[in-house]
């Protein structure tokens, strides 16, 4: 008997969640983070989704965030001009980084020393969180706003997509764009894929693959509805994507087979990635939900226990009571919550 994919949904944005990122994995295992358009991105625990703390700060809807490897720091984008910085530990604010319009993405370098942004003013920045007084280092050449830029082959490369149509790959030192993809309408998400520089890229109802440093393609699969992201699974077996029509498909990365599909939300999928140990996949939707779906359906993992009465089920398994913390600008505040 088939399992049934039982996802985990995690609660609390008001508004849709347009972007998400996972850390690396820590000690401490490892952590999710959300950006909303309600302007409070979230933290959480990555495993579970049990929410840890919000970000309090912004004065506009937040576009972008990231985490770095070791979930010390936290980054995000937003509508009020800005780019932050946060300590992901204690909850606050390090760095406000003024822009001249709506900021979309941000990203750290390896060893968290610099941050990459982008966004409506068509201008990519890295600033030395060292030297925060220092102005940033710009690169210019898109013709529309950015929607993503991503440190590439050990932070000396630079990807960009932008509403201009092309995803370019930059030398960091010299500026200068090494190569570029040009496409018949906007790419609508991109994801850099370190382990074998592997570039995924979608655009309408394609999921395209390339080659990070060359740009060359590797293959493409059409998808039934019109995708908004897609991740590639840290071992490379196989892809998901989400888009238009509510639901998260999952291929064959090997045969471009249409492995299942599943409907959870209640709006379109704006994000989806796969966890860094390849266990669970995390979307974020127009409905204002996130959601964290099995990859192997019917293990035990997180908050999944797989039982077996005589027949198959999956269930899940909720903690009755915990603390949590909220993060603001003025410190850490601890937060008593009850869950049924």
């Amino acid at each position: 008997m088939a399992m049934r994919q039982t996802p985990l949904t995690c609660s609390g944005h008001t508004r849709p969640v347009v972007d998400l990122a996972f850390s690396g994995i820590t000690p401490y295992g490892y952590f999710l983070i959300s950006a909303c358009k309600d302007g409070k991105p979230m933290l959480r625990q990555g495993d579970t989704g049990d929410w840890i703390g919000t970000f309090l700060g912004h004065k506009g809807a937040v576009w972008g965030a990231t985490l770095n490897n070791e979930a010390t720091k936290a980054a995000t984008a937003a509508a009020d001009f800005t780019a932050k910085v946060w300590d992901a530990v204690t909850g606050d604010e390090v760095l406000t980084l003024a822009h001249k319009h709506i900021v979309k993405s941000v990203n750290f370098t390896q060893d968290s020393s610099c941050l990459l942004t982008g966004g409506n003013d068509k201008i990519i920045r890295i600033y030395d969180l060292n030297k925060p007084e220092a102005e940033p280092q710009e690169i210019t050449g898109h013709t529309s706003a950015i929607k993503k830029a991503l440190w590439c082959n050990n932070d000396t490369q630079i990807l960009s997509a932008a509403d201009d149509k092309t995803v370019r790959l930059w030398d960091r030192n010299s500026t200068e764009v090494v190569k570029q993809l040009s496409f018949d309408m906007s790419v609508s998400s991109m994801e850099y894929i370190p382990d074998g520089e592997v570039l995924v890229i979608t655009y309408g109802k394609t999921i395209a693959f390339y080659n990070a440093l060359s740009l060359d393609m590797i293959k493409t699969v059409d998808a039934p509805a019109s995708i908004h992201s897609a991740s590639l699974h840290p071992d490379k077996d196989f892809f998901v994507a989400g888009g238009d029509d509510f639901k998260l498909y999952k291929f064959d990365y090997g045969t471009k087979e249409e492995l299942e599909s599943y409907k959870g939300h209640f709006g379109p999928v704006h994000c989806v990635r796969f966890s860094p140990d390849g266990e669970l996949y995390a979307s974020g939707s127009e409905d204002g939900t996130l959601r964290l779906w099995q990859t192997a359906v019917g293990k035990t993992y997180g908050l999944w226990k797989c039982v077996l009465p005589g027949e198959f089920s999956c269930v899940c398994a909720f903690p009755n009571h915990f603390q949590s913390l909220e993060f603001t600008t003025g410190g850490l505040q601890v937060v008593e919550t009850a869950q049924g």
